[in-house]
């Protein structure tokens, strides 16, 4: 018998609707969708509205992003992530997000990451750090002061 063999596995399926989106200010939505903190595992989903700015910053992992609607680049890059785009980053890539003003819709993008990402202020000095368990911390602290409960269909192990 192999270890694939006797491995127990489950699927895990988390409907839209299970999951309500957080305010995070600054024209952002968020949801947590999995925290794995012993590989620094993170999945979030963004929503950002048109004229978003996000601090610079510098990921220890490496980050998938597919972008379901609306538009989204980089400061530092001259393309633009749309609808059906898919981007990966290595880690120690550094970049600041931005929406254009002009997006007509929201962007929709979903973030897998690894690692954490150090928030750079103007001098590129560590200004905080970001990372799956304090996304997660922080989201379940916006729902509870938007006044929604706890949800449970996010995976954390």
């Amino acid at each position: 018998m192999t270890a694939i063999d006797m491995a127990i596995t489950t699927a895990t399926h988390i409907g839209d609707e299970e999951l309500p989106w957080a305010d995070a200010g600054d024209n952002i939505r968020l949801k947590v969708l999995h925290v794995r903190e012993q590989e620094g595992l993170w999945v979030i989903r963004n929503e950002f509205g048109p004229g978003v700015r996000v601090q610079k910053h510098f990921h220890t992992g490496p980050v998938f992003g597919i972008t379901t609607s609306g538009a989204w680049g980089y400061l530092e890059y001259d393309y633009m992530n749309r609808a059906g785009s898919y981007l990966y980053e290595p880690a120690h890539s550094v970049h600041s997000l931005y929406t254009p003003d002009d997006n007509t819709e929201v962007t929709d993008v979903t973030f897998v990451m690894y690692g954490c990402n150090l928030n750079l202020d103007e001098d590129g000095n560590v200004e905080s750090v970001t990372d799956g368990p304090g996304v997660l911390a922080a989201y379940y602290m916006m729902l509870e002061a938007q006044g929604h409960p706890r949800p449970d269909g996010i995976l954390v192990d």
